[in-house]
């Protein structure tokens, strides 16, 4: 356990010695959070009670969305992992002695979290201190909160999970890029990345909500928006909980499966 703690740590401090592209994403983040806010105010002003979401429960979902981005998009992926199945690098990745899907999955999260530490701190603060209706608003209680956190975490375990599964299917593949824009751009829809899901419609949302795309950005944000409280908060966190075992699951026994019969690229 100590070792892959270590490689958190090591990954952890480099990822957040990025700064110059930490700012980037800073005012890339703000810039589409006020977009996207300003874009749902403008439908809002027709008729707001036809909508599934109250304005506050909207903006405090796209503020938190834009802040923890790195935390739970699918489409950020560690270039050096499909580098070392593309390039033949993977041979010394077999001859470390460590478990190469717990080195890998440990390298993804402490990469997200350092950017997302980069990240969240000032679009966190500027959506505090904007004016109603742009305001980022605190969670109801100190349960709701906590509830959030724990969401939180449990969402990065399911994308970190679901990428690993995209790792692994390029050991099939000459090339990592049709697999990474085919399943990531379905996987952030599917998750609220773009529309949230309560805007789908009822008979496609309701199928949404089982699948593990679900349990990504998708329930912490609407846990932290007040958009699921109570007992749908705790059957959303049970479902968050079932998906990463299961994707935990297929992603080591393929993991394995793979590794015995895998042909080195590169020499």
């Amino acid at each position: 356990m100590s070792l892959y703690l270590s490689l958190i740590k090591m990954r952890f401090i480099n990822g957040i010695q990025y700064r110059v592209a930490a700012i980037a994403g800073i005012i890339t983040q703000f810039a589409f959070g006020f977009m996207f806010i300003s874009m749902y105010l403008a439908f809002y002003r027709t008729n707001p009670t036809v909508f599934p979401m109250e304005v506050s429960e909207l903006v405090s979902y796209i503020w938190i969305q834009q802040a923890f981005i790195m935390l739970f998009v699918t489409w950020f992926f560690e270039a050096d992992i499909f580098s070392a199945i593309t390039s033949g690098g993977i041979a010394y990745e077999l001859a470390r002695p460590m478990d190469l899907y717990n080195k890998w999955f440990c390298q993804c999260v402490a990469s997200r979290v350092a950017r997302a530490v980069l990240r969240c701190l000032p679009i966190l603060f500027i959506g505090f201190i904007l004016p109603a209706p742009y305001r980022l608003v605190l969670p109801a209680n100190a349960m709701h909160f906590f509830l959030f956190l724990l969401s939180s975490i449990l969402a990065l375990g399911v994308v970190v999970a679901f990428g690993m599964l995209i790792y692994i299917a390029t050991f099939y593949t000459m090339s990592p890029i049709g697999v990474r824009i085919i399943f990531a751009v379905f996987a952030d829809f599917m998750a609220g990345q773009v529309v949230p899901l309560p805007f789908f419609p009822n008979g496609f949302r309701q199928v949404a909500e089982l699948l593990p795309f679900a349990a990504m950005q998708n329930m912490p944000l609407r846990i932290y928006s007040g958009n699921i409280t109570g007992t749908s908060a705790l059957y959303g966190i049970l479902l968050q909980v079932f998906w990463l075992v299961v994707l935990l699951i297929i992603g080591k026994a393929w993991m394995r499966s793979t590794l015995k019969k895998v042909v080195v690229q590169g020499g």
